[in-house]
């Protein structure tokens, strides 16, 4: 298959990533049978796994993204409901019982205007009572893992080099990719990609929520129970409308 941008190399980067852990947090506060909006899908995985559990939609900002999630599904033997959509501006058909962003898709909004926006938006098209859950980078990930990293990994069909450097913005990251992209020919496609990540103290999150109307029911730390410590890596967040 020819690789076309970073949609196509981005499972390769996330390889490792637990995608079954999301689910199962989900799974821990939705049940089964639910309707589902899983906004920031990307190229799917966490989707189409959520997607054996719950009526599941996913949306992505991404057009090269959906298509790469539309073709996994289709391997997967799932009907997979794909649009494409800005989160800020998240419209549904109807509303539904659950929102999901997860994989700190919500990291690449880019200022506080965006992630208020985004919190009415999902707000909106929730049923009475239903489930937000979000996870975020903490503070702590932007302060040490990001901060003038370097992360390689050398595969025998795609290698990369990342770096990771601190961004203008507090608690932001600067994330410079080069992908090398092995072809049928035996020749190698290079793929370069930067992105930008902004996390903020989860104190601000839970203001932002209770501004846009939720309950925030809990404030949890790497896929469990217990509250953040100095230490977390990632936040996750549970609210109810």
């Amino acid at each position: 298959m020819a690789y076309e941008g970073f949609a196509y190399v981005y499972d390769e980067l996330m390889k490792d990533a637990p995608y079954e852990d999301w689910v199962a947090f989900v799974h821990r506060h939705v049940e089964d049978g639910a309707s589902l909006a899983d906004v920031g899908c990307g190229t799917g995985s966490a989707t189409i796994r959520l997607a054996e559990h719950y009526e599941t939609i996913g949306l992505d900002l991404s057009e090269s993204m959906l298509e790469v999630a539309q073709e996994k599904a289709l391997e997967a033997g799932i009907t997979l409901p794909l649009w494409q959509q800005d989160m800020r501006e998240l419209e549904l058909p109807h509303p539904v019982d659950a929102v999901t962003i997860l994989c700190d898709s919500l990291c690449y909004l880019e200022d506080e205007a965006d992630v208020i926006d985004t919190f009415e938006a999902v707000y909106e098209q929730l049923k009475p009572g239903g489930m937000f859950i979000f996870d975020v980078h903490s503070p702590n990930k932007m302060q040490t893992l990001f901060n003038q990293k370097t992360y390689a990994s050398n595969g025998e069909d795609c290698s990369y080099i990342w770096f990771a450097d601190p961004g203008e913005a507090p608690l932001s990251v600067v994330h410079d990719l080069t992908f090398f992209v092995a072809l049928e020919d035996g020749t190698y496609e290079r793929v370069e990609e930067t992105h930008e990540q902004r996390t903020y103290e989860p104190g601000q999150y839970m203001q932002w929520l209770i501004g846009a109307g939720f309950h925030v029911k809990s404030v949890t730390a790497d896929f469990t129970d217990q509250a953040p410590g100095p230490n977390a890596e990632r936040i996750f967040f549970v609210a109810q409308k």
